[in-house]
């Protein structure tokens, strides 16, 4: 990515990611960006105004990365720990007022996923660990909503057949069964049929 006009009004993103990533690394702690910075990177440009990474915490270990996390980054609302624990989302802001939503993940296809993630230069200063375009296919299927859809279309047309869509299609499939929602499976692949 080069042309400035794309770069300047994601400087305090970058920053924010940066930051975090960072915070993370020095406490070799799993994790990869989901969401719109990995959108940026694997679909359609579009602006987005805050920060989604998936962070391997397990289940049972959530207090130690909350609590860390909450010493050094200011909450976005009140009774940050225990609505983090309930719904498995930390909400914080970064120092310069980025939004950032931290999924405390423990799946094993979340855990697959953050395994697979690699490093994307978005920046000559910013260098960021983004999900795969496949996963991000996954997490956005899943997500089921209109704007997510919009991202899964273009991450499609831009990424065409380098995507493994046999692996999007083995791993969505049994994570929307336990949802009890197998059209989106079908909905994905109508897609991909399309796009093919």
């Amino acid at each position: 990515m080069t042309d400035s006009k794309r770069i300047e009004p994601l400087n305090s993103l970058f920053k924010a990611g940066l930051e975090f990533q960072e915070t993370l690394e020095r406490r070799n702690w799993p994790f990869c960006f989901i969401g719109g910075l990995a959108v940026l990177r694997w679909g359609e440009i579009r602006m987005t105004q805050d920060i989604d990474l998936c962070l391997l915490c397990g289940f049972g270990n959530e207090e130690k990365y909350v609590k860390t996390l909450l010493q050094k980054f200011k909450s976005r609302i009140t009774n940050a720990e225990d609505f983090a624990f309930t719904n498995r989302v930390l909400l914080l802001y970064a120092s310069n007022g980025v939004s950032i939503d931290i999924s405390l993940s423990g799946l094993s296809f979340e855990e697959q996923m953050i395994k697979r993630a690699t490093a994307f230069s978005f920046h000559a200063d910013c260098t960021l660990i983004t999900c795969s375009a496949e996963d991000l296919i996954i997490l956005k299927s899943f997500a089921n909503r209109t704007k997510d859809w919009m991202d899964v279309e273009g991450i499609i047309l831009r990424q065409g057949e380098r995507l493994d869509t046999v692996y999007i299609l083995e791993q969505l499939a049994p994570l929307c069964e336990i949802k009890g929602t197998p059209d989106i499976v079908t909905k994905l692949q109508d897609l991909i049929n399309r796009a093919f």
